[in-house]
């Protein structure tokens, strides 16, 4: 969420505030997120338009894709795409019926319901790969050099909680 222009206008422009940031953070934070949210609306953009399929749901296939037996118990995955639990809920019903996922038991938790990606839903994952990651190379990889890509690995790295 945006940080509005409260600091201070006596308030340095480098260092810490104890007020709140400064405006060269606040810069930062901004120069951050008009990053992300452009990066991810093209991206979004490139998958809707080659493979009708949004970025939210590319992002449950691969997390499916990548665990155990391609099944994640829904908190797991609610936490894994960093969606609520009704908003996952809603997520996995629309891939539900297109046959991309289906629910199934947990078999140690006769009440838990687990999520397993399809045949089908590795199939379209694997088609709408080859356009996400071409564009994480050309909106993102292809414009920092190595360094700069350990540097904002190590940086990002920090700010996840």
């Amino acid at each position: 969420m945006p940080v509005t222009d409260t600091a201070s206008t006596s308030a340095p422009d480098t260092g810490r505030s104890r007020s709140g940031p400064t405006r060269d953070q606040l810069s930062a934070w901004r120069a951050f997120l008009r990053a992300h949210a452009s990066i991810t609306r093209v991206l979004e953009a490139e998958l809707l338009a080659e493979h009708d399929l949004p970025l939210a749901s590319y992002d449950v296939l691969v997390q499916l894709a990548e665990a155990p037996d391609r099944r994640l118990r829904m908190t797991e995955l609610a936490d894994a795409v960093l969606l609520s639990r009704s908003g996952v809920t809603r997520l996995v019903d629309r891939l539900e019926k297109g046959g991309l996922v289906a629910r199934c038991p947990v078999e140690s938790d006769g009440r838990g319901v687990a999520a397993r990606l399809t045949d089908a839903g590795l199939d379209r994952l694997r088609t709408a790969s080859r356009t996400h990651l071409r564009g994480v190379a050309h909106h993102f990889v292809n414009r920092l050099d190595e360094a700069e890509l350990r540097a904002l690995e190590r940086i990002s790295g920090r700010l996840v909680q």
